[in-house]
């Protein structure tokens, strides 16, 4: 494949990034490691995506599709911060996991610390999950998109950081026995990746404690750039990189927006019974559909299947057709409702 025809490959992945950008990574990179990683960069990202509905699912906003196309964010809310961190997280789990592996030609286990001394008893060995290069790797692809020198390119990257540094956080050192008998007089130790389920709770919980970013106004609108660089700087002194932050309140989840390609909570699936529900779970109908001033409705709906099959010699199935009744409760509007009159409103719309 010449240069040409990847970069148009390449662009189709990540159409938000600039050919320049694209241009002058390949020439530091080369062309043999782009194809490479691009596939990881594609599959990390997915992942992100993945994750993020899953850790939204039964809440009011449930990172629907025209929310994680980074390309178009013209916001900075609290949801938008996770949609960036957990794909920049993504990305740095795929590439880590797939260097561990052998799936990437130029990289392998970090083996950087192996017959170091850990800890009490126990020394570094085996084959410790390199994520030092998915970080790097992930920051070169993921961060060249903010191309601005605004607050909200500023935001970005901070949330870009602080999914990646998620990715460190969540990791778990496994170790091994080594002795007579397997007494665990020494062992030796390595990192590895946690499950990515993991890091999206791990991001959650920092979704949940996000912090509004400050910023002096006046120095904002001043026209010099400088001026606007320190405002900003000040602005992120006091707030760890492992935190996420944002610019502007959440919109109202619970009413359809077309502008803001917002659905609304009407419609919605929600659940009531189930013994395996989680607390959340099981509140998703007051959150989803009460809290928005709606109505629960159970909707039966029959599906026909087959059942009962049975093999007659030789060489036919026969089967009987059965049908089964399938139930869900939606979020509806009461009778006679204008929109008004919420039952619980919350400072932060879920």
């Amino acid at each position: 494949m010449n240069v040409g025809i990847f970069l148009l490959y390449f662009l189709t992945v990540f159409q938000y990034v600039p050919l320049l950008r694209v241009a002058n990574s390949l020439l530091m990179t080369g062309p043999k490691a782009y194809l490479t990683y691009a596939k990881s960069v594609q599959m990390g990202t997915q992942n992100g995506i993945e994750e993020c509905k899953n850790q939204f699912a039964w809440e009011r906003w449930n990172c629907p599709d025209s929310a994680v196309q980074l390309r178009g964010m013209r916001s900075a809310t609290r949801e938008t911060s996770f949609v960036h961190a957990i794909s920049a997280a993504g990305v740095m789990h795929t590439l880590t996991r797939n260097c561990s592996q052998g799936d990437l030609g130029n990289c392998g286990c970090d083996v950087s610390k192996n017959g170091k001394i850990g800890g009490r008893g126990w020394l570094w060995g085996g084959c410790s999950d390199n994520v030092d290069f998915g970080e790097r790797i992930s920051k070169q692809y993921v961060d060249a998109q903010e191309t601005g020198q605004d607050s909200r390119a500023a935001v970005n990257l901070h949330n870009n950081e602080a999914g990646r540094k998620a990715v460190k956080a969540t990791m778990k050192r496994i170790c091994r026995c080594h002795g007579m008998s397997e007494s665990c007089s020494v062992k030796t130790c390595w990192t590895q990746l946690s499950d990515f389920r993991d890091v999206g709770h791990y991001l959650k919980e920092k979704h949940e404690q996000a912090q509004k970013l400050e910023l002096d106004k006046k120095r904002m609108r001043a026209a010099n750039n400088a001026d606007n660089r320190g405002a900003i700087a000040d602005a992120f002194r006091d707030i760890a990189k492992t935190e996420l932050i944002y610019l502007e309140d959440s919109p109202d989840y619970c009413k359809k927006n077309a502008t803001l390609g917002l659905h609304g909570t009407e419609g919605r699936e929600c659940l009531q019974h189930g013994n395996d529900l989680t607390q959340w779970e099981r509140r998703s109908c007051r959150r989803l559909c009460h809290d928005c001033g709606l109505k629960v409705e159970e909707r039966r709906t029959e599906v026909a299947s087959s059942c009962n099959c049975k093999f007659h010699w030789c060489c036919k199935v026969n089967c009987e057709d059965c049908s089964q009744v399938i139930v869900k409760h939606v979020c509806a509007k009461r009778e006679g409702a204008n929109g008004q009159g919420f039952r619980k409103r919350h400072r932060a719309p879920k």
